[in-house]
């Protein structure tokens, strides 16, 4: 049974959420994560996502193809081999359970013919939390972004950041996140255009605001981890 999720009038800001079925891995090369990008941008708009031949043009082109009205503001995004992350924030009612089922749909439609299987790929329905507390919404730009250092140091989890550098080096270099569009203090392209910083409280004047935010949690390494 799917678990109802309550959202509370547009305009406020959430933690997204999901993971493979049984925890099964939902990104296996970069291509996957390419075309997840891909539609974290083409699926935020009112504009139904029906033609193939979008995917015949590279990823900078697909960012360049024009959008009606945006569902949400895409604020922060991190994906990890086998679940992702998100930080939105609604623009109409029902917004983000569009955005989410558009998402799931497409992507689902596109891993299954790619590895030749049938069924569910995510875990039942997105989950989502509810940032309605200011200091919790800033806290998840902490907590989303370094969720890649598990990828190289599982022992953040409990806390146990074993090498601090490396892990800031680490996600200095991870390029399937928002992390780098807070961090360089030149704009990424086309990766920018996935997520608008303006619909987000401006937390981080600077680039360097931002990396003082993120090293101050990998040094306390105290971070909740979600279910």
């Amino acid at each position: 049974m799917s678990r109802q999720i309550n959202f509370f009038a547009p305009g406020e800001y959430y933690h997204v959420y999901n993971r493979g079925t049984e925890k099964r891995l939902i990104f296996i090369d970069n291509a996957d994560r390419i075309r997840f990008l891909s539609l974290l941008y083409l699926c935020n708009s009112t504009i139904p996502i029906h033609r193939s031949d979008y995917f015949k043009k590279s990823f900078s082109q697909l960012l360049e193809i024009p959008r009606e009205q945006n569902l949400v503001d895409i604020g922060a995004y991190c994906l990890m081999p086998n679940h992702f992350h998100l930080i939105l924030h609604e623009h109409t009612e029902g917004g983000i359970s569009t955005f989410m089922q558009k998402i799931s749909t497409a992507y689902t439609m596109y891993f299954n013919k790619r590895y030749e299987r049938n069924g569910s790929l995510f875990q039942g329905r997105f989950r989502a939390e509810h940032l309605s507390d200011d200091n919790y919404l800033k806290y998840m730009f902490a907590y989303i972004h370094l969720n890649p250092i598990g990828n190289i140091d599982k022992g953040w989890k409990n806390h146990q950041i074993k090498n601090r550098e490396s892990a800031i080096r680490y996600l200095d270099s991870y390029t399937f996140s928002s992390y780098l569009d807070y961090t360089e203090s030149c704009i990424r392209i086309p990766e920018s255009k996935i997520i608008n910083k303006l619909a987000f409280p401006k937390y981080f004047q600077t680039p360097k605001d931002f990396q003082s935010f993120i090293k101050d949690w990998v040094n306390i390494a105290n971070v909740k981890v979600q279910p």
